[in-house]
């Protein structure tokens, strides 16, 4: 089944036209040295209105992460949400992978576009890359959300949490499964309730079409099965 329809693909195709019909649009801006960002920006932007950067957590995409969420924020806000390094459309041919360059590259990009205030919503890693531009650019930002994002975390915190891991390979098996049985996985850490009865197929079109998503697939769930 999972080979005729994809339900993957089809919400994948959902978002972009999601959006799109929010007033929306696709854009690659190149920053040099190897490096390409991908952002959705608007198509008008509105002097009257301030800017708002939605950043997307790990194991996401900007469409995975803030498709349910853009509705709220369109109407008051010049919205630009971008992928970062390595998650949809992003790239870099350079060796860095600190939050910080991913900062850097997101600050750059929104300069292209001709933002240099903003107000920044960070989810999870996103809000270490919030932070960060925070850090390095504190005259661009003007208010920062940072959601579900440990920066005060130490040590003693990451031994008493629910998701207790040795190393990273272990942590990257949980996070990025790469089958259904380590999906289920993901799904009882991720939901107090998790979604019971989901199928072989179901899961392994979320890991084979959508590989970056996976972290964000079991949000989709509840609205499959709702309909």
């Amino acid at each position: 089944m999972a080979k005729c329809f994809s339900f993957a693909a089809s919400r994948d195709w959902w978002y972009r036209y999601s959006f799109t019909s929010a007033g929306l649009r696709s854009v690659l801006t190149d920053l040099g040295e190897g490096t390409v960002m991908h952002c959705w920006v608007p198509k008008c932007h509105r002097q009257t209105k301030p800017n708002l950067v939605l950043v997307h957590g790990f194991g996401a995409n900007a469409m995975w992460q803030y498709g349910y969420l853009l509705r709220h924020f369109i109407q008051r806000f010049n919205i630009y949400v971008p992928d970062l390094l390595f998650f949809g459309r992003s790239f870099t041919t350079r060796p860095e992978r600190t939050e910080a360059f991913q900062a850097e590259c997101v600050m750059k990009m929104m300069e292209t576009h001709g933002v240099r205030k903003m107000n920044l919503v960070g989810v999870s890693y996103g809000g270490f890359v919030g932070y960060n531009m925070a850090v390095q650019f504190p005259e661009a930002m003007e208010r920062l959300v940072l959601c579900c994002t440990g920066v005060c975390l130490e040590e003693k915190d990451m031994e008493q949490s629910l998701f207790a891991v040795s190393d990273l390979e272990e942590a990257a098996s949980t996070l990025m499964p790469q089958t259904p049985e380590k999906l289920r996985e993901l799904m009882k850490l991720s939901f107090v309730k998790p979604v019971k009865g989901v199928p072989n197929y179901f899961l392994t079109d979320f890991i084979d079409v959508s590989p970056l998503n996976i972290c964000l697939c079991s949000y989709s769930f509840p609205n499959y099965f709702s309909l």
